[in-house]
């Protein structure tokens, strides 16, 4: 254990812990990211502790639960170091023949490795696993070798070396000038200049100034944020330390939500050893710098990303944007000068200050510098968190990351930015992504969302369902929010229930504009996005919505209609018996018929139906009465 009295330099504790873990062991590395504590990583992890111990392998094996890994769908992931052996969906009862086989004889244990779908090879490596092949783990990369409630884990990866090189070898001035040339932009959506933003809140005259670091991440199927504070919560808090020296801070606060028990607990760990290391509080590291950061527990209102709606909950009062300017770097928390950045921003300031401006310069694009983290989700095969640079495209995300979409279905669409971002068609796969580009496209890069979608979705009812939800977590404080969106989503409402009119579309585009220019802050702003873009690029779709009275993806409910071809069905029972409402009626061998007025179309008939005889009517009033009565004979309502 490291002696943590009178502390200068932290040469002299990295060169003490390299020299305990000099000795080379095998290392049972276990991703303890919030996925695969869902699956069971900490049975799995304290199982391996027991084996070991019962099988007299301390001397030579450690085991560590890490962070998370990215692959969140394969969980729990067990990497064995140094080979960097990849094993899959462990269970408890898996670990005796792991250490008993892949440990101790070095054989491979074929059932628990990864299979590429495409070939059915078996990959024993994780470098090799077609998931991570194309990433750039930067920022990520630690997650697999740290404990994050260890802080000897960080250090021996050369943690704290970037502030131990600031507070004695650079002015403020020479951090922020680093920093501007690196072109590093912010991660929380905005991607505004975060050197520019640290030089005009140093360049305010004020005895008192604060960093924040924005973890209120509030964006459907998002998590980034959350597994970094997780995983490696120092790397936040060495880039804070930074940030506020360069500027002249004295306070910082993480403002996270309280859905986020692990990396409350976690960056509430590494802050004391932080402090008990001297690396926070009024002498960091045995210089003139005073600096600490305290932890602020949001209570998860999607509004409080906002910078301005932030700090006023740091402050007890309720969550409302304010006009700018001044804005937060002038005149922000308490009314002093403030720095926010996000959790992902700041995590690359370290990498930054150690390697140089011109190392991370040279990732990316020529706007859009370093890299990007991702949650990938939906209709896709591999799903998790993934860190590629700027400027690689959607296909390769989507297709060479990602395996492709679920059940071999074509590709339709995918929203960037989260709810406030725009839906891209498959046409556009070849886009970069960059700050930029993604904004030309009607989009945005957002704190880092990617939802997948394939043929079955319905580009109407998904603009719908955005729009609710940013109507639903709208502050109401500006009327072009508050009454705006809220029309929106009637409107769209209104379409997916087979009542749209042709006017709707320019009523649709000429109120997204109002909303845009007129709200008072960025949830506003943005909110109209996936309406714009669906409009944009999947105009047939709202055509078919508005003109035909049918949804081309057989979603919008009050557009569709389940019958049973009379000559194809065999009479098999298993759509009667997996209709949750009873509304399939027949007997075994024979025509089956569904009771329309009893059907709640959740298609579970058509999912069971072996002969796929189930059909959908696109029809709509007495066409569709006529090809009901034609097929089945069936009671139609009316």
């Amino acid at each position: 254990m490291i002696d943590d009295t009178d502390i200068t330099k932290l040469d002299e504790i990295r060169a003490e812990i390299l020299e305990t873990r000099k000795e080379q062991k095998t290392c049972v590395t276990i991703c303890g990211g919030t996925g695969c504590h869902a699956y069971g990583c900490l049975k799995v992890a304290q199982a391996f502790v027991e084996e070991v111990k019962r099988q007299n392998l301390e001397d030579s094996v450690d085991v560590r639960t890490t962070g998370c890994h990215g692959f969140c769908e394969r969980g729990p992931i067990v990497v064995i170091q140094p080979e960097g052996v990849f094993y899959q969906r462990i269970q408890v009862d898996d670990i005796k023949e792991v250490i008993s086989e892949t440990i101790k004889n070095k054989k491979i244990i074929d059932r628990l490795l990864y299979i590429e779908p495409k070939t059915e090879k078996r990959i024993i490596l994780e470098k090799e696993v077609p998931f991570y092949k194309k990433q750039e783990r930067i920022i990520f990369g630690n997650n697999g070798f740290i404990d994050p409630t260890d802080i000897e884990d960080y250090i021996a990866l050369d943690g704290y070396r970037a502030l131990e090189k600031v507070l004695f070898d650079m002015t403020s001035e020479e951090v922020i000038a680093e920093i501007k040339a690196s072109g590093l932009r912010g991660r929380g959506g905005a991607g505004f200049l975060t050197g520019k933003k640290w030089e005009i809140c140093h360049d305010v005259n004020s005895d008192v100034k604060y960093v924040i670091c924005n973890a209120d991440e509030g964006d459907p199927g998002a998590y980034m944020d959350r597994s970094l504070l997780e995983g490696n919560p120092h790397s936040v808090i060495e880039g804070m330390i930074v940030g506020a020296y360069a500027i002249g801070a004295s306070q910082g606060f993480i403002y996270v939500r309280m859905e986020y028990p692990l990396a409350v607990k976690n960056i509430t760990i590494a802050l004391e050893k932080a402090r008990k290391l001297g690396l926070l509080g009024p002498s960091v590291l045995g210089s003139e710098f005073r600096f600490d950061i305290h932890i602020f527990r949001g209570a998860g209102a999607f509004v409080s990303g906002e910078e301005t709606s932030l700090m006023a909950s740091i402050e007890g009062r309720r969550a409302f944007p304010q006009q700018r300017p001044p804005f937060p770097a002038q005149e922000g928390l308490w009314g002093k000068p403030t720095n926010i950045n996000n959790v992902e921003t700041w995590a690359n300031v370290p990498m930054i200050i150690n390697k140089g401006a011109d190392w991370y310069s040279q990732i990316g694009t020529k706007n859009s510098k370093g890299t990007k983290i991702f949650s990938l989700v939906g209709k896709i095969n591999n799903t998790g968190l993934v860190e590629v640079p700027m400027g690689i495209t959607l296909k390769e995300i989507i297709y060479d990351i990602g395996g492709g979409i679920k059940d071999n279905k074509k590709f339709k669409a995918v929203q960037t930015g989260g709810p406030s971002g725009g839906c891209i068609p498959a046409s556009m796969l070849d886009l970069p992504i960059d700050f930029d580009t993604l904004t030309k496209a009607g989009s945005m890069m957002g704190s880092g969302g990617m939802i997948v979608m394939d043929e079955e979705t319905c580009m109407v009812d998904v603009a719908r369902y955005f729009l609710d939800f940013t109507q639903q977590e709208s502050c109401g404080k500006c009327v072009p929010c508050r009454v705006g969106t809220k029309q929106l989503v009637e409107i769209l409402t209104r379409i997916t229930q087979g009542k749209g009119e042709e006017e709707d579309i320019k009523k649709l585009e000429d109120l997204s504009k109002t909303i845009t220019s007129g709200s008072l802050c960025g949830l506003g702003q943005t909110a109209p996005n996936p309406v714009l873009t669906t409009i944009r690029y999947f105009m047939n779709e709202c055509e078919a919505h508005i003109k035909e009275k049918s949804c081309p993806a057989l979603v919008c409910k009050d557009l569709i209609t389940y019958y049973i071809e009379p000559d194809k069905c065999v009479g098999c029972l298993l759509c009667l018996k997996n209709c949750p409402v009873d509304a399939i009626s027949g007997e075994r061998k024979k025509l089956h018929v569904i009771d329309q007025d009893l059907c709640i179309k959740c298609g579970a008939c058509l999912d069971v139906c072996p002969p796929k005889v189930m059909a959908v009517s696109k029809y709509t009033g007495k066409k569709k009465d006529r090809v009901l009565k034609k097929a089945t004979g069936q009671k139609v309502r009316k």
